[in-house]
């Protein structure tokens, strides 16, 4: 399979995405670099072949960037994981602009309270970043945490969000 590659120019830096041929969001990121995007992507999923493209995800991490924050919530996105995981990502999709939630929080929305360490794993691990929108989460102290794509760059996504920290 060969799936379109597609790298913006943001004002928190360059952000590519992969999309499979039927436009679902595979990885996501502020990189430029293409091989740091393939290597996100689940390996049963990971496709043979990108090719450089306009992507229909395109358009909406410009009308984010412009201010339209529920843009990216259609964005159909694939990945692959465990139960746990996938019920994460998609919990990670329902949290909304300007609501972050603790590393607490998020695994109490997963049913697991105690369970800080998977949801962090599952932040951690996933692919289709804005898309699926990790760093709405923070720690328990209401600091940032961790972010693969830097603190800045999910500091500059709160703040654009209007979260503030707790």
């Amino acid at each position: 399979m060969t799936a379109i590659i597609q790298t913006l120019d943001t004002t928190d830096g360059p952000f590519t995405l992969i999309a499979d041929a039927d436009g679902a969001v595979l990885a996501s990121g502020w990189t430029s670099d293409v091989e740091a995007m393939r290597n996100r992507i689940h390996p049963g999923l990971r496709p043979e072949g990108v090719r450089e493209g306009e992507t229909a995800a395109a358009d909406a991490v410009r009308a984010y960037y412009d201010g339209d924050l529920a843009a990216i919530d259609d964005v159909p996105v694939r990945q692959r994981g465990t139960d746990l995981q996938l019920a994460g990502w998609k919990a990670l999709r329902r949290i909304a602009p300007g609501a972050p939630l603790t590393y607490t929080g998020f695994a109490a929305r997963l049913g697991s309270p105690r369970a800080v360490r998977a949801a962090a794993s599952i932040c951690a691990r996933n692919a289709p970043a804005l898309f699926v929108p990790c760093h709405r989460v923070l720690r328990g102290d209401g600091t940032l945490g961790g972010f693969a794509w830097g603190l800045d760059v999910k500091r500059a996504l709160l703040a654009r969000e209007g979260g503030t920290l707790l």
